[in-house]
Formats: structure tokens, C-alpha cells, sequence
């Protein structure tokens, strides 16, 4: 008893920011640069789809190895991997489309599979999916795995509403606003699950993003405004750069693991 308490007792941090208002405004603009970015490197840089998916994915292993290393939540260091991630997401569903001429509503589909067969296993090795708790390497690789699926995802349900729906870019972020609006109407309102909200907020946040981003960079002969892939992604990294900064002078989002959750691990 006596070796349980002084475990427990251990100050031990939380390796992912808790969830404040600063944590949802940087990661709605770390989804939109990653669809506005992904476009700049294909397509301004000229890199093609091959070559930028390999470059942005061997920049965010490189990342993810900086932040595993990690015991505690670095600011820099999440974000950094946030953005890449994002990217990645963002390419893995376009080489998916535009490569191998998978569609939108299978893309969308498979990956909403994986990401529920991420949470499965997930839940089945460490019974939650708390995103309160990640302080060991596993509950970080599940967390990250489900990430990527959220940015894929985020990516074809963005661009199926927008495109192959016809909705429009405004059209489909305002929708996917309002689900969000819904989501966070049903936690505060109808005290639904904490955990669930946090996940589908999340994952609705990636298309909202995907969608307001091309509806800034994008012609306006394609229902864009016509900023362009380097202004907006310019835009956003520089805001997300401050709110990284002030975050890390603030230490917002710094959270330590409850005690009684390490009882047992």
C-alpha cells in the first residue's frame, strides 16, 4: 500500500497539451495550413505528389522522434508534429484520389474504419481514451496513429462535402461549424461524454479547416478568394508561431496526470 501511494505520488506529466480555447484556435489553423500547405509544395513547388508526400513524411518521423523523447507536454515540439501530421494526412488522401483513383466516398469511408479500429485497440490494451492520461509510449503511438486518421479523414469528408458534393467550400466550413456548435451544445448542455465530445470535435475540426482554407487560397473561378496557397499558409503558420510562443512563455496547456489515474498502470 504503502509502495502504491508513493508511486502515485510522482509528478508525472501529460505529454499532449490540455485542452483550453488557445489548444482549439492553433489546431484549427495547423488543419487549414496543412491543406494549404500540402497544396504549395505539390503544386507552386512543383514537387508533385510522390516526392512531397516523402519529404514531408521523413520531416514528420523526424518530429515524432523529437516529441516521443519528450516526458512532458514541449510546445514547439507538439505543434511542430501537429502541422506535419496534418500535411501527411492531407497527402496520404490526396495520393489516395489523385494516384491510385480512389474515391472520395471510399477514402472517406476506410478511414473512418481505421480511425474506429484505432480506438478499439486502443481502448482494448489500456481501457480509456483519455487524452488526459498519455503518459506512457503506447497511449502516445495510439494517440498519434489516431491523429493521422482524423487528418485523412478530415480530408476526404472535407473535400467530398465541398467538391464532389457541390457545397462549396464556405458552405461545407459553415456546416461542419455547426456540427461542432452541436457537439459542444450536447457537452455543456446535456453533459454528454467528455472523452467523446473531445474526439468528434476533433475530427469535425480537420474539414472545417480543410474547407476555410481552400475557400482563402483558391481561385476565385474555383469558389475560392483567391489568396493563394503561400499567403495562407504564411497567415496561419505566423499566428500559430505566436500562439506556440505565447504557450510556451504562459506554459499553457502544461498538465500533470492525476494520481489515481496511474493506480494500476
Amino acid at each position: 500500500m504503502a509502495l502504491a501511494a508513493s508511486e502515485t505520488s510522482r509528478l508525472i506529466y501529460n505529454r499532449v497539451p490540455k485542452v483550453t480555447f488557445d489548444f482549439w484556435l492553433i489546431k484549427l489553423m495547423a488543419v487549414t495550413v496543412g491543406e494549404t500547405a500540402a497544396d504549395f509544395l505539390n503544386a507552386n513547388m512543383g514537387l508533385g505528389l510522390s516526392m512531397t508526400s516523402w519529404v514531408m513524411s521523413g520531416l514528420l518521423i523526424a518530429a515524432l522522434i523529437l516529441q516521443f523523447a519528450q516526458k512532458k507536454y514541449v510546445p514547439w515540439i507538439y505543434w511542430l508534429a501537429v502541422v506535419l501530421i496534418s500535411v501527411v494526412g492531407t497527402l496520404i488522401t490526396d495520393n489516395l484520389v489523385d494516384n491510385l483513383g480512389v474515391s472520395l466516398q471510399t477514402t472517406t469511408i476506410a478511414f473512418s474504419i481505421a480511425l474506429i479500429g484505432t480506438f478499439a485497440v486502443w481502448y482494448a490494451f489500456e481501457r480509456t481514451l483519455s487524452i488526459h492520461t498519455i503518459y506512457t509510449t503506447r497511449r502516445e503511438a495510439f494517440y498519434w496513429f489516431a491523429i493521422l486518421f482524423t487528418f485523412a479523414l478530415g480530408t476526404a469528408a472535407g473535400d467530398l462535402t465541398a467538391e464532389a458534393l457541390g457545397l462549396g467550400y464556405l458552405l461545407a466550413g459553415v456546416m461542419y461549424g455547426a456540427v461542432i456548435c452541436t457537439v459542444a451544445l450536447a457537452y455543456y448542455i446535456f453533459k454528454m461524454n467528455g472523452i467523446l465530445a473531445f474526439w468528434l470535435a476533433y475530427i469535425v475540426t480537420r474539414p472545417m479547416g480543410a474547407s476555410f482554407g481552400d475557400l482563402l487560397s483558391q481561385a476565385a473561378a474555383d469558389g475560392g478568394l483567391g489568396l493563394g496557397t503561400v499567403i495562407t499558409s504564411l497567415i496561419f503558420l505566423f499566428c500559430i508561431a505566436a500562439l506556440v510562443f505565447y504557450m510556451t512563455l504562459s506554459r499553457d496547456g502544461e498538465e500533470t496526470v492525476p494520481a489515481v489515474s496511474l493506480v494500476g498502470d
